[in-house]
């Protein structure tokens, strides 16, 4: 287990997506970290969201916002566990002419423009010397130098959109919240609603169960350091070119 999993941290974390594999995070970070306070977040409240956050809603976010600056929990870890890539009319593009406006503004809103609406909602709250962690999960699909099969382009495009606006952050952060750390991660194929439909392409060894999946990105994301912000890491650790 990694030393830092050791080092307790106290005060709140929060992951925001309430799907399988934002849950098996929430738990997971729970077990590693028990002293923190891991409240999970999700577009509609049940009996595994404790907090509603919609980060397509303008209201939700400022709700969100003024939630944390009441907060007595200093706020320590977010990560961002959300994403689309397909849904009712939402299907991963194969050629040009599947292109669609709607589409890609859809796809865009969820995967591009809300993590950095999120780290907009919690900055307010983020203090110069108190260490903090902003995760969000991107894809390996999303990197323009490892692009050698083309296709899916809203899903290409708005993840590679997430990679600049995070790593842009990550620069600004430095400056004027210099213990934050800013990491995009790639969870490997996992097995979810989101990548149901594609998991016949996919090695059996290659297809995680969302507690593996968890249990690895924990171990890369909890080794990161402020010195180490804005970098885009898969599963294994390893660098994922831009």
């Amino acid at each position: 287990m990694p030393e830092i999993n050791r080092v307790a941290w106290i005060g709140r974390a929060l992951i925001v997506g309430r799907g399988g594999l934002g849950t098996a995070l929430a738990e997971e970070l729970q077990r590693r970290q028990p002293t923190l306070k891991v409240t999970l977040c999700g577009r509609t409240l049940g009996s595994d969201a404790d907090w509603l956050v919609d980060l397509e809603s303008a209201e939700s976010l400022q709700a969100l916002s003024q939630r944390l600056l009441e907060d007595p929990q200093p706020l320590r870890l977010v990560i961002n566990a959300t994403g689309r890539l397909h849904g009712a009319s939402l299907t991963p593009e194969k050629r040009l002419q599947q292109v669609c406006a709607d589409h890609l503004m859809e796809s865009f809103a969820i995967n591009a423009a809300g993590p950095l609406l999120l780290a907009k909602a919690i900055e307010p709250v983020l203090t110069r010397d108190r260490p903090f962690h902003f995760a969000s999960l991107s894809a390996r699909v999303g990197s323009i130098g490892d692009n050698h099969s083309g296709g899916w382009y809203s899903y290409r495009g708005s993840k590679a959109a997430q990679n600049m606006f995070l790593r842009s952050l990550s620069v600004e952060w430095a400056r004027r919240f210099p213990l934050a750390t800013v990491t995009m991660l790639h969870p490997g194929t996992t097995d979810t609603a989101l990548s149901k439909p594609f998991q016949s392409f996919v090695p059996p060894d290659r297809l995680f169960s969302p507690q593996k999946a968890a249990a690895l990105l924990l171990d890369v994301l909890l080794r990161q350091t402020a010195g180490e912000s804005g970098r885009f890491l898969a599963w294994d650790g390893q660098e994922i070119p831009w």
